[in-house]
């Protein structure tokens, strides 16, 4: 099998994070009120899964500005690729949510910033009302353990072929924490992808999920050999 160019591992991140803001995200927007908290955590739980099979041996299967940073960090990716990753990552995401944005603007009565449009928030955009303080903990904590289980998952001493379900599950999990206090981010392309279209609002508000998950992944990816040991 041909060694995958840069142009294809970059295609494959793009590919991965408009699958999982279109899966994620569309069943938020489009099935919320249906499958309510438990459907959406599983629905972004099966993207990661379903994507990381698809196009992790092309990529690596990151899908994730903030996990690619912590990878990076853990020395597990290198820094001279994570600016590519990253802007396909958020290429990938706008996409996605512009396809979700017309798709939902199909039904009478649509509007995005009224709906909030699966966008992350805290305070009065919080679902629960949780605080810019409890987002902030929320994001770098659950991200921080999102790559402590990819950093497991995907290590050499790891079984071999179980990484990518490992990983949806763990997805799954920190949504099931977190959608009521901030509507789960952990990924910033995936916040700011739909940040776009959900009005000033959650722009105004979608620095804290950018900010927080990547110093979440950064403190996992620092500190993971430390604990647990290097993976030689």
């Amino acid at each position: 099998m041909a060694t995958p160019t840069t142009s294809h591992k970059l295609g494959a991140e793009a590919l991965g994070t408009f699958w999982l803001v279109l899966g994620g995200c569309g069943t938020a927007v489009l099935a919320g009120n249906d499958v309510h908290n438990l459907g959406i955590a599983l629905a972004f739980g099966l993207t990661v899964l379903t994507g990381a099979y698809a196009f992790g041996h092309i990529s690596g299967g990151h899908f994730n500005p903030a996990v690619t940073i912590g990878l990076a960090a853990a020395k597990r990716f290198s820094w001279n690729d994570v600016l590519g990753y990253i802007v396909a990552q958020v290429v990938g995401a706008t996409v996605a949510a512009t396809v979700l944005y017309v798709i939902a603007s199909g039904q009478d009565g649509f509007d995005a910033h009224a709906s909030g449009f699966a966008s992350n928030g805290y305070g009065d955009h919080s679902p629960g009302g949780y605080s810019l303080l409890a987002a902030l903990i929320t994001e770098i904590v659950l991200t921080a353990f999102f790559l402590y289980v990819i950093l497991g998952a995907s290590a050499k001493r790891a079984a071999v072929g179980f990484s990518g379900l490992s990983i949806g599950l763990a997805l799954t999990l920190i949504h099931l924490i977190s959608i009521p206090i901030d509507g789960t981010s952990v990924n910033p392309a995936r916040s700011l992808g739909v940040a776009w279209f959900a009005g000033a609002d959650a722009l105004g508000q979608v620095w804290l999920f950018i900010v927080a998950p990547i110093i979440g992944a950064v403190i996992a990816g620092v500190t993971h050999a430390v604990i647990v040991g290097a993976d030689d």
